[in-house]
């Protein structure tokens, strides 16, 4: 399987596109802090797929899955704190929050793949 095929991974990478767009305009106070932050979180989504595609067993594809769903919880509550400190307006928060939602769905429904894999073999 060639991860850059998957929908998924195609998505996260639209979605690190967007955070660094959006990042540029936080107080550049921010650079090192949350910007740097919310950015590695952004780019760690599509690079655990990828990563995890790239493994000899599901279970080891799975892990990285696991890692990159959690980024993507980790993305979201930065940009909340973003929105409280008003670095970015509702609008926005709420257009990535639809990107970021999709991109759940899309992995959650990857991750349920592999989880019946893995079941099917026991």
């Amino acid at each position: 399987m060639n991860y850059k095929d998957l929908e998924v991974w195609k998505e996260s990478r639209q979605l690190v596109k967007e955070i660094y767009v959006v990042t540029e305009s936080f107080p550049k106070s921010e650079l090192y802090g949350l910007v740097s932050q919310i950015r590695r979180s952004s780019i760690s989504i599509p690079s655990n797929i990828a990563e995890g595609c790239g493994r000899r067993t599901s279970r080891d594809t799975l892990q990285f899955l696991f890692i990159s769903r959690g980024s993507i919880y980790e993305l979201e509550t930065q940009l909340y704190l973003a929105l409280d400190l008003e670095y970015i307006g509702r609008e926005e928060f709420h257009k990535i929050s639809d990107n970021i939602i999709q991109c759940r769905k899309l992995l959650n429904g990857f991750i349920n793949y592999y989880k019946q894999n893995i079941d099917g073999r026991k």
